[in-house]
């Protein structure tokens, strides 16, 4: 349906096409952990990716920008992302930031306070998390590979928001579709780096004869609640990309040639 949004395109074909925090949405912020349907992307990359480095083509991107920035209530040019790299740069804009900008920078934290702009992180597997404070309205996008986890993407994300937002500040978060423990392999070396990246046991599966496999929501979880939230303010958004291939893209499954997921959240006013 080209010309469309998704908010036409959900009416027209049904719910699923991106997931919403019921803790954000109470307090006001706009935002989506989008799936993988209601874009314009051909091929591998069918339907709404949001990555040109993986192959897709550029007109097909900024189609989907152009029907994501619909939903979120902003103009495409100013959903910013950054060139993720899998590591903890947290980079926090005050002013407008421009798409075109945003990507000549690295990082895997991206947040700010203007309520005209999305600030968002892209994946395949990949764990999104959605920052946000009630008291100021700043929010902060973080991206957390497992190599992200263990260097801290998640507490620099943290950390960035708590550093620009006004003294006092009450953070909410939202955990989107990511690969889940049932899918997630590793070998004995990632694991034990996971599990030491972790601030509680229990994020490790060891069977005999078997890969380990690791949660990265119990990690990502029990990182946020070491940082001060309730577990009343850590909301989950489930969804497994791996194991759903008709609503989600995943590096693992499918190598390369995948498309990437755009989990966004706008500051509030």
């Amino acid at each position: 349906m080209p010309g469309s949004d998704l908010n036409d395109i959900e009416r027209a074909f049904g719910a699923g096409l991106h997931h919403q925090s019921p803790v954000l949405l109470r307090a006001g912020f706009r935002h989506a952990f989008f799936t993988r349907l209601g874009g314009a992307s051909e091929g591998p990359f069918r339907s709404l990716s949001f990555s040109t480095a993986v192959g897709d083509e550029p007109r097909h991107v900024e189609e989907n920008l152009r029907r994501a920035g619909a939903l979120l209530g902003v103009e495409p040019s100013r959903i910013a992302y950054l060139s993720q790299v899998h590591g903890r740069e947290a980079r926090f804009f005050r002013e407008p930031q421009l798409l075109r900008d945003a990507l000549t920078l690295e990082g895997d934290a991206i947040g700010g306070s203007d309520p005209g702009s999305a600030y968002g992180v892209r994946s395949a597997d990949c764990v999104p998390i959605l920052l946000a404070d009630t008291r100021s309205g700043a929010v902060m996008a973080i991206h957390a590979g497992w190599r992200g986890v263990v260097r801290g993407a998640v507490e620099a994300g943290a950390a960035c928001l708590l550093e620009n937002a006004p003294p006092g500040a009450e953070l909410l978060a939202a955990i989107g579709p990511h690969i889940s423990r049932a899918a997630f392999e590793v070998s004995e070396d990632v694991a034990a780096e996971l599990e030491a990246a972790c601030p509680v046991p229990g994020a490790v599966t060891r069977e005999a004869g078997a890969k380990p496999h690791v949660d990265l929501r119990f990690i990502v979880t029990r990182k946020l609640l070491a940082l001060g939230l309730n577990e009343a303010s850590v909301d989950q958004v489930g969804g497994c990309t791996f194991l759903d291939p008709e609503h989600y893209f995943s590096f693992r499954r499918d190598g390369k040639a995948s498309g990437r997921h755009l989990s966004a959240i706008v500051p509030r006013a």
